[in-house]
This record gives C-alpha cells, structure tokens and sequence, in this order.
C-alpha cells in the first residue's frame, strides 16, 4: 500500500520510495529511508498528509505521499485496516 492510503493515527514501516531521484535524496536526507516507522497525524483536503518521522513533523503532497510504499508497524493497524474496507 503507499502511504497516501495509509490511515490517520496508525503506524507504517517505509517499504521504498518512488519518486524522481533529487526527491528521493531529499526524502532520505529528512529520515525517511526503507525501514523507517512513520506515523499519519493527519490528512488535509487537497491530498496533503502530515506524518511524524524520528521526531519531526512532516507535510507531504499527494504526488509524494503516494509515491512511497508501506506497511503496516503492527497487528492492529492490520486489521484495522481489514475492517475499514
């Protein structure tokens, strides 16, 4: 799943990023790197997801944030995940 779907409050692991390569670098400079735990902290209109990664609040575009695979961190963010379909 990419990180764009990924629900508000719940925990994912970075899987990898896909976006253009100086994107990439900039992405992994600010922490977000394959294996990293990130957490939504909010969703705007427009497709802007806010996460917290090591600490600091980040703001993501929709073209970004769907542009990175994740993952579930834990059980119950599966399953949540399960029952919200």
């Amino acid at each position: 799943m990419t990180l764009y779907e990924a629900r508000k409050g719940c925990s994912y692991c970075i899987e990898g990023l896909y976006v253009e390569p100086a994107i990439t670098r900039r992405l992994q400079a600010l922490g977000l790197n394959d294996g990293t735990v990130v957490n939504v902290l909010n969703r705007k209109n427009r497709g802007a997801l806010i996460i917290r990664v090591r600490g600091t609040r980040l703001a993501l575009g929709k073209h970004i944030s769907s542009s990175i695979e994740v993952s579930p961190k834990n059980r119950e963010d599966e399953e949540g995940e399960v029952g919200a379909k």
